[in-house]
């Protein structure tokens, strides 16, 4: 195989320390690839284990630096790694956090029916489980900032600013 920039063999495929397929390429703040060599932003650390409260912290941190991208990792490990009754909010706390993502990079259609599919799981996990506001977070409130920024991306288009449009997980979800 011949060689490419920074050392990388082309058609070589990262791998991580057990074979597994990884693309190591450095990604900026939305978790889009840029070119190797490129500097980008530091990559959340995957298959964290981590309390309920400091998932919700740690993503709250993420998403108010404009990160949703790596918000919606730290939601895939508690996803991945919590109670089975959990899995679904969990996974579409991960879909609210992707659908951002999708209107930061400017992706209208994608973004509006993610925020919509997280909407509707997070309202459907609080009605089967009778469980509102699960480590204290505003899931209706959330559902309602989700379905309204996919209301204002589709009237509007274009891209948002990730971190001015991050929702707040506790409290009063649509208040920044």
């Amino acid at each position: 195989m011949g060689s490419a920039s920074a050392g990388r063999q082309i058609g070589a495929r990262d791998r991580d320390d057990e074979g597994r397929a990884r693309n190591a390429r450095p990604r900026d703040g939305l978790g889009r690839p840029l070119p190797y060599g490129a500097d980008g932003v530091e990559r959340q650390p995957e298959g964290v284990v981590r309390a309920p409260e400091e998932s919700v912290a740690e993503a709250q941190k993420l998403l108010d630096a404009g990160k949703p991208f790596h918000a919606h990792e730290v939601f895939e490990d508690a996803w991945k790694s919590g109670p089975e009754e959990e899995r679904e909010l969990w996974r579409g706390l991960a879909q609210l956090a992707v659908g951002l993502t999708h209107t930061a990079r400017g992706n209208v259609t994608g973004g509006a029916r993610l925020l919509r599919r997280g909407a509707g799981a997070v309202t459907e996990w609080a009605s089967e489980t009778g469980r509102r506001r699960p480590y204290d977070m505003d899931l209706a409130g959330l559902a309602t900032w989700a379905r309204g920024l996919a209301e204002d991306v589709e009237r509007d288009g274009g891209s948002v600013d990730a971190g001015a449009r991050a929702p707040r997980l506790r409290g009063r979800a649509g208040s920044s």
